[in-house]
């Protein structure tokens, strides 16, 4: 099946990049640029074909798309390619499918030329933005660290070694874990659900556009929705939590977000009573994608993987009444 869809997306890209054809030369192959269980993508040209996963919610899906293709996120979020029929989703094998330019990624060879500056600045302008009146869901966030845990969980069921990382995980508010909360998946604490997130942060999820000289914009809006906005700068925070991210490299993400207008933060002093519960979560995901992608592979956690479990160790440890004085 994953065969028979490479090529059926690799057909769709090449059809939305040369629907005249291709001319007087033959076109490149299209190119498999990710093969993952959540995300199939495939190139052709200046175009990206991606097969979501198959079990997405689509209603929401389309409602994030709409989001994305809107004039409000101009400049933030790259904005998806209409289909063959204007539909921004469509259906292969089974699979939501989406059509979205070329972008240039982030380059992972040159770590000093990161976008910092530029994700902080990203996200102020998108949590800044107003939200549509109506039907964008929850952001997944908390949701993705839930599933994170379950996974871990399968993956090594009854192993000890994972207990530190279920005990930092049992330590968080519901809310941070995606428990139900008046019929729905609570994505925020009290007060601060109301701002558009990404719901992903990372450097994978900017790319130049037009490639390879263009602005930087935040793609893969799957997990986008409504939130706290923290969440979104949770991950560097855990990163810099573990020692992971060097003090000036945070110092410059948290700057610029605090520039421009970020909501997520005070505009000055200490950030880490709005951050420490989400970069808690992240924490706990990331530990729990380590181990299960470790047992995935028959391997021992790597250095950076080991890291992160590490940090899940320290959290467990916290006297009872400091984690829920964090939480709180």
């Amino acid at each position: 099946m994953t065969a028979a869809l490479v090529r059926a997306l690799g057909d769709l890209a090449h059809r939305a990049a040369h629907p005249a054809g291709c001319g007087p030369r033959p076109c490149p192959p299209p190119a498999v640029l990710a093969d993952r269980d959540d995300g199939i993508v495939v190139r052709s040209g200046p175009v990206v074909a991606k097969a979501h996963a198959a079990d997405t919610d689509t209603a929401a899906l389309a409602a994030r798309l709409r989001l994305a293709a809107g004039p409000g996120l101009d400049g933030i979020l790259l904005a998806p390619l209409p289909g063959a029929h204007g539909a921004h989703l469509t259906e292969l094998h089974g699979r939501p499918v989406t059509l979205w330019p070329l972008g240039e990624p982030v380059d992972p060879g040159d770590p000093d030329a990161a976008p910092w500056e530029e994700a902080g600045t990203l996200l102020a302008r998108l949590h800044r933005t107003d939200a549509p009146a109506a039907g964008l869901p929850a952001m997944r966030g908390p949701v993705k660290a839930a599933l994170a845990v379950d996974r871990m969980r399968t993956a090594r069921p009854a192993d000890p070694a994972v207990e530190p990382v279920l005990t930092a995980w049992r330590g968080l508010p519901g809310w941070a874990r995606g428990e139900e909360g008046a019929g729905k998946r609570a994505a925020s604490p009290a007060g601060r659900g109301t701002h558009l997130c990404h719901g992903d942060l990372h450097l994978g999820q900017l790319v130049r556009h037009p490639a390879p000289h263009g602005r930087w914009l935040l793609i893969d809006v799957d997990d986008a929705g409504l939130g706290d906005p923290a969440w979104d700068l949770a991950r560097p925070a855990a990163w810099y939590a573990a020692g992971l991210l060097p003090p000036d490299v945070w110092l410059r993400f948290l700057d610029a977000y605090r520039a421009g207008g970020g909501p997520a933060v005070p505009a000055d002093g200490d950030p880490w009573p709005a951050l420490d519960v989400p970069a808690r979560a992240l924490t706990v995901q990331t530990a729990a994608l380590a181990w299960a992608k470790s047992a995935a592979e028959g391997r021992d956690p790597d250095e950076v993987e080991q890291v992160m479990i590490d940090a899940c160790a320290r959290i467990a440890s916290l006297p009872p009444e400091l984690a829920a004085e964090r939480t709180s």
